[in-house]
């Protein structure tokens, strides 16, 4: 089996929240958290907090990683060292270990990542109030001038659970610690996509060291990854392992699908938006999700960083995604479904958005979607795979089964509000 067909089980994701107290030293320790499948963001919500659990208000879901405390490598012929924290620095002939070259690499182009929310609750009694809430997470520096990509739940997210409803609302303050460098920078969030769980956000100063990115499509099952990140406030943490799977798609708690690389790198609560990297050191992806449970250890993905390519340059020069929108509701329709309901497979059209693509290319409620640009489909998923491989004002061809006839459609994509 080709290793980019593999297996695409769909597990649940849920954010990894909560944070551990312990004693700073001049060195990172290394830490054990509870974990479940879930972006890994720390959270700490006004309240007694133990890994993974917090007690009176809820934690908040996110992905995030911490700041850095190591060196930047040199490349030169220099023999000479410096100890600017626990990674030193050297030439490159002198890197006997892997682990040791990459982690000098990414870590001066990793950031921690601290957002402060307000809390807004109501009981199921009826009962409001409000609270103040902390996250920290990471993010990847990915211009000289302050640009940092992160996850989007990081800077915003909500929870609740079965007890009340909580709202957390946009983050009120974002503020950001550089690699070897305590002063926080306070950030603006320059855009968000919660389809692709993807945020940028900026930092007033300039001569930052920015990461590399390697080409993710390479990724190759078996090779060297290194999760860094600030897994429960501990910053700086890099741990090793290698990349399990490639193109695993997983879906999330709030029932998202992320095509994904697999590693067993340990990924904990504080990790999300952080950086998976190669054995050079280069970005390979966005630490994002974790599988976690009784029994299940060493499963974590991060979402490959080709893919972040061209939302990242949207999110800069829009503040949004620009995407293609048909303007339907549907329903998937798959052999069992077909036959229960006495139709054929594909994606039943549930509704249609007035002045859409949809609307004025002629679909209409009670139609089956049968095939998109000459493909058969059965699902909202696969419908949108294709739609997003095309830009806006492109055409796109529909077969459709209505009353028992088949029949074509062209659509022109307009843009998604």
């Amino acid at each position: 089996m080709d290793e980019k067909e593999q297996n695409n089980a769909k597990f649940k994701a849920i954010p990894v929240t909560g944070s551990a107290s312990y004693e700073k030293s001049d060195r990172p320790k290394s830490g054990f958290g509870k974990s479940v499948i879930i972006p890994f963001i720390s959270g700490v919500v006004g309240c007694t907090v133990v890994i993974g659990t917090c007690f009176g208000v809820p934690s908040i879901r996110t992905k995030l990683i911490g700041n850095q405390t190591t060196s930047s490598i040199s490349t030169t012929n220099n023999n000479s060292t410096k100890s600017d924290g626990y990674v030193k620095q050297t030439s490159l002939e002198n890197y006997s270990d892997t682990s040791v070259y990459a982690a000098n690499k990414i870590l001066p182009s990793i950031v921690g990542i601290k957002i402060d929310y307000t809390v807004n609750s109501t009981s199921i009694f009826g009962r409001t109030g409000s609270t103040t809430a902390t996250a920290s997470g990471s993010g990847i520096i990915i211009s000289e001038d302050g640009y940092i990509l992160t996850n989007n739940h990081v800077v915003s997210s909500s929870s609740s659970d079965s007890n009340s409803y909580y709202q957390i609302s946009e983050a009120t303050k974002v503020t950001v610690t550089l690699f070897n460098d305590e002063t926080e920078y306070e950030a603006k969030i320059v855009g968000q996509d919660e389809q692709t769980d993807l945020a940028v956000i900026k930092i007033e100063k300039t001569g930052l060291t920015k990461a590399e990115f390697a080409d993710s499509d390479d990724v190759k099952v078996g090779e060297f990854a290194m999760a860094v990140g600030n897994p429960v406030n501990m910053t700086s943490t890099v741990t090793t392992g290698i990349v399990s799977a490639v193109n695993r798609k997983i879906t999330d708690s709030d029932g998202k699908t992320y095509t994904c690389i697999q590693t067993d790198a340990a990924i904990n609560s504080g990790n999300s938006g952080g950086a998976l990297v190669n054995a050079q050191g280069k970005v390979i992806g966005i630490n994002t999700l974790k599988l976690s449970g009784t029994g299940i250890e060493g499963i974590g993905f991060a979402i490959p960083i080709n893919s972040t390519t061209d939302i990242t340059s949207q999110l800069i020069q829009y503040s949004k995604v620009k995407r293609p929108f048909i303007g339907i509701s549907g329903i998937d329709l798959d052999e069992t479904t077909a036959k229960k309901y006495n139709l054929v497979v594909g994606i039943y059209v549930k509704s249609v958005e007035d002045f859409s693509s949809a609307e004025k290319g002629g679909l209409k409620s009670g139609d089956v979607i049968i095939e998109a640009d000459g493909k058969s489909i059965k699902s909202m998923d696969e419908l949108n795979e294709i739609k997003n491989s095309h830009q806006i004002g492109d055409t796109m061809k529909l077969k459709i089964n209505r009353d028992g006839s088949e029949k074509e459609i062209t659509l022109t994509l307009g843009e998604q509000p």
